[in-house]
């Protein structure tokens, strides 16, 4: 039974892939105080809810939060006996090594969806996911991350705006019935739908001039699905690709001496 760890900014997501499938998945806030013992806690009274008995014996972890790593290595060590391997550390190999400037540290989470996307559609793919940031990660021919786009994401603008402007509430995202609010919460979700439907088209289109060269959008994350409404923004929506790259590594490791 293996583990698999994706702990991004917001949230913290634990799937169990039993050999064949992903039998369940959960998702916590993320909080670099939790300890081993909350985790193992809060895991196994939710295998037990649902009746599994999984006998894990294999963890891997992607995190893009330094400081939660080492609560979720002891989790690994103390309660399943194993070591943890570690997206982005150096016992963990990739098929294929980013091509990114000197000294650049690529997050774990692109990693992990280059490998997942380049396994599932090949290569000149570009991979969306709408997470705290909204990323796009290309992924060359031959299955190397060769860089991408980071920018704010949807919820994390909607709070900065609320936040900063007084008069402004927190509305919830959604796809409006116009693109000419007649009042504020009308206003804030045209602004926010149409222009990230305007930043996902924008950005796209100039990777796609910049590699010449056909290149499909894969999309990933909660909000994918919103985006994608009456648009053709999107070769394929895929909410498991993280897991689904976490699995690969997991395999393609196996092969190499601990």
């Amino acid at each position: 039974m293996l583990l698999c760890i994706d702990c991004g900014n917001t949230n913290t997501v634990f799937s169990i892939w039993d050999g064949e499938d992903f039998i369940s998945t959960w998702r916590m806030e993320t909080n670099h105080k939790r300890t081993a013992d909350e985790y193992y806690v809060w895991l196994t009274g939710l295998m037990r809810l649902q009746g599994i008995e999984a006998g894990i014996n294999s963890v891997i972890v992607s995190s893009t939060v330094p400081r939660v790593v080492f609560n979720l290595r002891v989790l690994a060590n103390r309660y399943f006996n194993c070591r943890p391997l570690v997206v982005g550390k150096p016992e963990c190999r990739l098929p294929v090594d980013p091509r990114v400037d000197p000294g650049t540290g690529v997050g774990p989470d692109r990693l992990v969806n280059t490998v997942a996307g380049f396994d599932r559609h090949g290569g000149d793919i570009i991979v969306v996911d709408f997470g705290t940031a909204t990323t796009f990660d290309v992924v060359a021919r031959d299955g190397a991350y060769i860089g991408g786009v980071i920018a704010p994401g949807v919820n994390l603008s909607l709070e900065a705006l609320h936040a900063s402007a007084a008069a402004l509430p927190h509305v919830d995202v959604t796809m409006p019935e116009k693109s000419i609010g007649t009042n504020t919460v009308a206003c804030i979700q045209s602004g926010v739908f149409w222009g990230y439907i305007g930043l996902v088209e924008g950005v796209v289109r100039q990777i796609r001039l910049e590699r010449d060269r056909p290149m499909k959008v894969i999309a990933t994350g909660g909000l994918a699905e919103l985006f994608s409404q009456g648009f053709d923004l999107f070769d394929s929506i895929e909410y498991d690709l993280t897991m689904h790259g976490l699995r690969l590594l997991h395999d393609y490791n196996k092969d190499f001496p601990a």
